[in-house]
């Protein structure tokens, strides 16, 4: 008898944005009319093209392939060494943050590597998340058996809910009690508020003094433009010895349909055992990636390489413009409204809250029902999410443009 894994049977409904999706099917079957008009806000999905220095490393990337000279089979699971470098270079020691090159681990995905990281971490282990939070978090800690069952509210008996609300800024502070593993993610998906220096120092601090360990989605750095605001966790002194920064070219270089990111794992950082011996995570990750996964292809990993060339960087800082020139439409929009706005300006997403009496689901059948628009319900975020709705900045111009216009048509 092959039996399954019962931790599966505890997850709630279906994951957050296939749910969308099945809805949206249904209103489009119902609506053919109105499902041609539909302008898609809700998953962060990018929608530009790669840009010009990507695409010119992968069509020579391709050429080499084409010969038996330049032919690459497997390369090294944890990445090339020229991406390695070139990632521990730019993104840290040109701005003076320690990472090594050989701490910088290649991958197919921040979403993945979210998930992955459980294999190296006990079971045993008090997991904290804040709330709203990017359901991943959730889910994988959920299919990992780190939880109990679900309440009424969806919350997860075992995780400990840090609550994220319009009144702390969407920053949640350390709680009073203990927890072993924290989710971090600043710039936040999905309330697009981003933490002070201050902040992620009281967080560092907090797992000196615990011994904690911070787990940061950095995946949004690259829209931060407020010089004061921290773009990776190892700025804040200590980080080194209690946190794990992953990172996303999905984002930045449009490579949500590529697949290529990266997570950095100090030789600092320590972890302990069953037994009470601190012992390091970096060996353990590098077995675990090693033994899993075969690595990123040398076709992506040099269209990554390109996003360091001067011409990439000038050509993310264009894209990085394009979107925050969309969350700046959408958010005056909402709020020309009346609504309640949040985020869009270090962040591509807007956090809006509901009109009064309006659930979070209501107003996503409202949105695409009265302006054909999908957006993300917050209440699928977690319970403080409720009364809230999140917007994409990620869209065409025209798009955002006309989203904004159809928002001003609704009677509110």
């Amino acid at each position: 008898m092959a039996f399954l894994n019962d931790n599966y049977l505890k997850l709630k409904a279906g994951y957050l944005f296939p749910e969308i999706a099945r809805r949206v099917k249904v209103f489009a079957e119902a609506n053919p009319e109105a499902a041609k008009r539909i302008i898609r806000c809700g998953i962060g999905d990018v929608t530009e093209p790669l840009p010009a220095a990507v695409v010119t490393a992968m069509h020579k990337a391709v050429d080499e392939m084409a010969t038996r000279a330049g032919f690459h089979g497997y390369g090294p699971e944890q990445g090339y060494e020229w991406l390695r470098h070139a990632i521990a270079e730019n993104d840290f020691r040109a701005r003076g943050i320690e990472v090594a090159d050989d701490e910088i681990f290649v991958s197919d995905g921040s979403k993945c590597d979210c998930g992955n990281i459980l294999d190296i971490l006990g079971g045993q282990n008090r997991i904290a998340i804040t709330d709203p939070v990017y359901p991943v978090y959730v889910d994988t800690n959920v299919m990992a058996g780190h939880t109990g069952e679900a309440d009424a509210s969806g919350a997860y008996a075992g995780l400990i809910y840090l609550d994220c609300t319009a009144e702390n800024g969407f920053v949640a502070a350390p709680p009073s009690e203990h927890a072993d593993v924290i989710y971090l993610c600043f710039p936040n998906n999905p309330t697009g508020a981003v933490a002070t220096r201050e902040q992620l120092a009281a967080w560092v601090a907090y797992a000196q003094e615990h011994q904690s360990l911070i787990l940061f989605d950095a995946a949004y750095e690259a829209y931060i433009s407020d010089p004061a605001v921290p773009r990776s966790i190892y700025e804040i002194p200590g980080a080194r010895e209690v946190a794990i920064e992953f990172r996303s070219f999905s984002k930045n270089g449009g490579f949500t349909g590529t697949r290529c990111a990266f997570i950095v794992v100090p030789k600092t950082l320590m972890a302990s055992t069953a037994g009470g011996d601190r012992k390091p995570l970096h060996p353990l990750w590098s077995r675990r990636h090693t033994t899993k996964f075969n690595g990123v292809s040398y076709i992506v990993q040099r269209g990554a390489e390109a996003l360091y060339s001067p011409e990439g960087k000038a050509q993310i800082a264009a894209l990085v413009e394009h979107y925050m020139g969309n969350a700046r439409i959408l958010r005056e929009a909402a709020s020309a409204v009346g609504l309640r706005v949040f985020g869009g300006v270090n962040a591509p997403y807007i956090w809006v809250s509901t009109p009064a009496e309006t659930t979070s689901w209501q107003m996503f059948d409202r949105m695409l029902g009265e302006a054909n628009v999908v957006i993300t319900p917050g209440s699928g975020f977690g319970a403080m999410g409720e009364g809230y709705f999140r917007i994409s900045a990620f869209n065409s111009r025209a798009n955002a443009e006309e989203v904004a216009r159809r928002m001003k048509a609704i009677a509110w």
